[in-house]
C-alpha cells in the first residue's frame, strides 16, 4: 500500500488516502510507457508535407517541339521535372503518422505512469472546494504551498470551470478531468495533483478512472 497525503490550499497536511499498487498493476512497464509516449506524441503530427508531382503542376502537356530534327534534346512537356517550375520527380504527399494502442495496454501504460510517479512520491491529493473564484493569484499560491509550482498536472473528478480558467495561464500547468488522463500527460509535468474525489475514481476503477459514481 501507498500512501498518498492529503494538504489544504495552505500548503497543510490534513491526512492521507491509501492505494495498493496490486490494483494499479504492481510494477512499471517501462515497455508500455515507451510505446504509449511514441504514439500520443506521433500522433500530435501534422502531416502536412506536401509537394507537386508533374500531375498537379499547371501547364500544356504540349510537346514543346517535335523529336527530331531541331538539333535540341528531346523535350516533352513543360512540367516535366527536369524543367525550371515543373513537377517534383517523387513528389511528398501527406504522410500519416497515426499509431494505436489496444485499450487494455493503454489503461496498462496509465497505470503504469500514475505508479512511477507514486513510488517517486511525486502524487498529492488537495482539497480545492476553498477555490471558489476565478482567481490565478490564489491558485498560483496553493501550487507554491504544495510545492507543485514547477510544474503539475491537475486531475479532478469532473469539469470545473472556475480551477481551469483560474490555471490556465500559469505556465506548465494542465489541468484535466481524470478520466481522460493518459500516459503521456502523467509523465510530463513533475507533480500530480487530484482532487480527493478523482483519486477516490482511481481507486473505485483502475481501467477507466471513473469511479462507481460514473460508472
Amino acid at each position: 500500500m501507498i500512501d498518498v497525503p492529503i494538504y489544504n490550499v495552505s500548503g497543510e497536511q490534513t491526512g492521507s488516502m491509501q492505494i495498493d499498487e496490486g490494483s494499479l498493476g504492481g510494477r512499471v512497464r517501462i515497455d508500455l510507457l515507451k510505446q504509449a509516449v511514441v504514439m500520443w506524441r506521433s500522433n500530435q503530427r501534422q502531416g502536412s508535407a506536401r509537394t507537386k508531382s508533374r500531375g498537379m503542376v499547371q501547364g500544356s502537356t504540349r510537346k514543346l517541339f517535335r523529336q527530331k530534327g531541331t538539333g535540341n534534346a528531346r523535350m516533352g512537356t513543360v512540367r516535366t521535372p527536369v524543367r525550371k517550375g515543373g513537377g517534383v520527380a517523387f513528389a511528398k504527399r501527406e504522410p500519416s503518422w497515426r499509431r494505436s494502442m489496444p485499450q487494455k495496454m493503454r489503461q496498462l501504460a496509465r497505470n503504469s505512469a500514475l505508479l512511477a510517479k507514486l513510488q517517486g512520491g511525486q502524487v498529492a491529493i488537495v482539497d480545492f472546494s476553498p477555490l471558489a473564484a476565478i482567481k490565478t493569484r490564489p491558485f498560483s499560491a496553493m501550487l507554491k504551498a504544495v510545492g507543485a509550482e514547477r510544474g503539475c498536472l491537475v486531475a479532478l473528478e469532473g469539469p470545473n470551470q472556475v480551477l481551469f480558467k483560474s490555471g490556465r495561464n500559469i505556465p506548465k500547468t494542465e489541468i484535466r478531468q481524470v478520466a481522460e488522463l493518459n500516459a503521456y500527460e502523467i509523465l510530463r509535468r513533475r507533480k500530480v495533483l487530484f482532487s480527493p474525489a478523482a483519486f477516490q475514481a482511481v481507486i473505485e476503477d483502475p481501467a477507466t478512472y471513473r469511479g462507481k459514481a460514473q460508472a
